[in-house]
């Protein structure tokens, strides 16, 4: 259970088989068209609210949502919320919420700087609730409430940084065919070295009733905790997410619907 709720906090991110002859989501209008080829076209941050089945060791557990508002001037907000409905997660009636409070800056407005993150889980056998703060005068973030205390202290930010939630967006932002990418999350009061390789071509990811023809996105520094992010060109948020353990599927989050919030 402790890693059921430890993977799902991490993917703010086990598969029985998918029907083989899923429909294959259009891709955008092509060149011939008169439009740029989709993976010409760059990714923008925009409002959505994304919905997701979420999945531990092939069994359903329940639902979860991705959402990204737009506040006010640059500021936006990036919150999950993980719903435990079925199996063990129901039982314990598990219930996360997080949220990220951030800045967009950069000559392109496409550099993400969180400013706050909070995290609350509920659950039958105790609630957790902490905050943190991402001051960037000091250039230190800390959190406070239910933290080890070994992670209490500032950690030193470099310019960069950013929130695990935040990484889903960097991931969409930075996704290009055979690209490596680096970055650094600072979270929970420590900071760790995220790096991911994206696959030479893309391949067709079955999700629910419908297939997309998307990049295949793996972290290469995980050791025996793989992660993998599918993303899909004109998908504003990964298509499906995967945490596996040891070889063995573990978390997974399946995109089941998504929508522009006005």
């Amino acid at each position: 259970m402790t890693k059921l709720i430890g993977g799902l906090l991490f993917l703010a991110c086990a598969v029985p088989a998918f029907a083989q002859d899923a429909p294959v989501v259009p891709a955008p209008a092509s060149a011939d068209a008169g439009q740029a080829p989709a993976e010409d076209i760059p990714w923008k941050l925009a409002p959505f609210t994304a919905t997701y089945e979420a999945w531990y060791k092939g069994k359903r557990a329940g639902d979860a949502t991705l959402q990204v508002l737009h506040k006010d001037g640059n500021q936006w907000r990036m919150d999950l919320e993980i719903r435990g409905e079925r199996g063990v997660a129901s039982l314990l009636r598990l219930n996360i919420q997080q949220s990220t409070v951030f800045d967009v800056n950069g000559a392109n407005n496409d550099q993400f700087r969180p400013l706050s993150q909070s995290t609350v889980r509920k659950a039958i056998f105790g609630d957790k609730q902490q905050t943190g703060t991402y001051d960037w005068h000091a250039n230190t973030a800390q959190w406070d409430g239910k933290v080890d205390k070994d992670r209490r202290a500032p950690v030193p930010l470099q310019p960069g940084d950013m929130s695990s939630l935040l990484l889903d967006l960097a991931i969409m932002r930075d996704a290009k065919l055979g690209a490596n990418m680096d970055y650094r999350v600072v979270d929970n009061g420590r900071a760790r070295q995220y790096q991911y390789v994206v696959g030479a071509q893309t391949e067709i990811v079955p999700v629910g009733e419908l297939s997309y023809d998307a990049m295949r996105i793996q972290r290469s520094n995980g050791g025996d905790r793989e992660q993998i992010f599918w993303v899909a060109y004109g998908v504003p948020t990964p298509v499906r997410m995967l945490q596996r353990d040891d070889g063995e599927d573990a978390i997974d989050l399946r995109l089941i619907d998504y929508q522009g919030v006005q």
